[in-house]
């Protein structure tokens, strides 16, 4: 009695542990049901709700009006779709971001927004957002730009005669360098010779417009209509000088004052607003200091330890001190080809063209001044600089700002063709219960 007593317990505890095991199971899956199959990956709808309160948080914190939250998980879910595909596309690729490579762009993004690393981080949680989510995140935003550069990159050309062009062109001329950090809305239309699509899409835009200027937020539209890739951000475009606006609203947002919306715009893409959120800058000289500098390099290798490198150049920088020509070591000893064939010449160098070390020992030295032996990321050097002078380089920033300008707006309207081309080719498939496949 007492053994069949025992059985049924022992069976019942069991059963309890199944139906127990089946209810945690049966919770998991609730919590991370996969929304999505995309190509070879999955997105879970943990991570969907992940996204849309980060975005949230995000949105709430500037101050932006959301929209609907069927609106804002379409949305996002749209957004993880084509974050998938282009990850998967860096995997394939063999991209990575390495740790130190990460930590130095948080540090650069919490710099650029007058933080240290703890006040990011307690902005981050204010946004609901923890640390390791926001790593994770700027690691991926990080590769998808890296599959972005290559990918769409290519395709991009820019040849001399078009800056040329561009710098004679009316939007080239009489520029200043003002920047301005600019807010953007597309209503996309899929076929332009669709006339009755084309129309549609106008008069949807013409209406967004006019609920801007009679007071709706304009980041507020862009996260809840617009079309284009950045519209979860709130159309936010970033800074761009002058002479890097995109062609399609270069003549009118030097015009706008800040806050104004643009008139519908239109190009092959579809039907476009812009606003500026904020100016700065707009003095047109630039004048720099340079530094015409030689140097020797002696560089470690496999051969060569750094020891021996260190014990070589300072046996150079004893000749050089006793009377021995530069020029003539440089060309006989130098580990750099291209500046030793030349006695060492680098020629005239502007800030930032160099590496730390070099240009910290550069703009300390006197003109004439032996330098060295000090150590960089290359291996060991000796510099002098052989004079100094101001330089007006308005003419070739302008030259080099034109060919950015061109490209970024190729870029911009191949970026968003690609992305087309990209989530019309992958296999997408959505767990919902009116699931369709793409």
């Amino acid at each position: 009695m007492r053994a069949n007593f025992r059985q049924c317990a022992k069976a019942i505890v069991v059963l309890m542990a199944v139906i127990m095991s089946g209810a945690a199971q049966a919770e998991r899956k609730l919590l991370d049901q996969v929304v999505a199959v995309v190509n070879e990956s999955v997105i879970l709808q943990s991570e969907l709700d992940a996204r849309i309160n980060t975005i949230i948080g995000r949105l709430q914190s500037q101050g932006t009006n959301l929209p609907p939250r069927s609106v804002l998980e379409e949305r996002v879910l749209d957004q993880l779709i084509t974050e998938s595909i282009q990850l998967q596309m860096a995997d394939r690729a063999g991209m990575r971001i390495s740790d130190n490579e990460l930590n130095e762009t948080i540090a650069n993004i919490a710099s650029r927004n007058n933080m240290t690393l703890a006040q990011f981080e307690n902005q981050l949680a204010a946004e609901g957002v923890s640390y390791a989510e926001a790593r994770e995140q700027i690691r991926n935003e990080m590769l998808t730009g890296r599959v972005q550069q290559r990918q769409v990159g290519q395709r991009v050309r820019v040849t001399e005669r078009e800056v040329d062009n561009y710098l004679q062109a009316t939007e080239g001329q009489g520029r200043t360098n003002a920047e301005y950090e600019l807010a953007h809305i597309l209503i996309q239309v899929d076929n332009p010779n669709d006339n009755e699509e084309a129309e549609l899409a106008r008069a949807r835009i013409e209406d967004l417009r006019q609920q801007i200027v009679d007071g709706r937020d304009f980041r507020s539209v862009a996260v809840a209509e617009s079309d284009a890739s950045n519209a979860l951000d709130g159309g936010n475009m970033g800074w761009r000088s002058e002479g890097q606006l995109p062609s399609l609203v270069a003549d009118v947002v030097p015009e706008l004052a800040v806050g104004e919306v643009s008139p519908v715009l239109e190009n092959s893409s579809g039907f476009h607003l812009v606003t500026v959120l904020d100016k700065r800058g707009g003095e047109a000289s630039q004048v720099i200091e340079q530094n015409k500098v030689r140097h020797i390099l002696v560089r470690p290798t496999e051969a060569v330890s750094d020891a021996g490198a260190e014990t070589k150049i300072r046996a150079l920088y004893k000749r050089l001190k006793e009377g021995a020509s530069f020029a003539a070591l440089a060309k006989g000893e130098s580990d750099d080809p291209v500046s030793g064939s030349d006695g060492g010449n680098l020629g005239w160098v502007s800030p930032g063209q160099m590496v730390p070390e070099f240009e910290d020992a550069m703009m300390n030295a006197s003109v004439g001044e032996l330098v060295g032996p000090f150590r960089s990321q290359f291996g060991w050097h000796i510099l002098q600089v052989q004079d100094r002078r101001q330089q007006d380089i308005s003419a070739e920033v302008e030259r080099g700002e034109a060919r950015q300008a061109i490209f970024r707006r190729k870029f911009d309207i191949e970026l968003q063709n690609w992305l087309r081309e990209i989530r019309d080719e992958a296999f997408v498939e959505f767990k919902t219960e009116d699931a369709s496949t793409s």
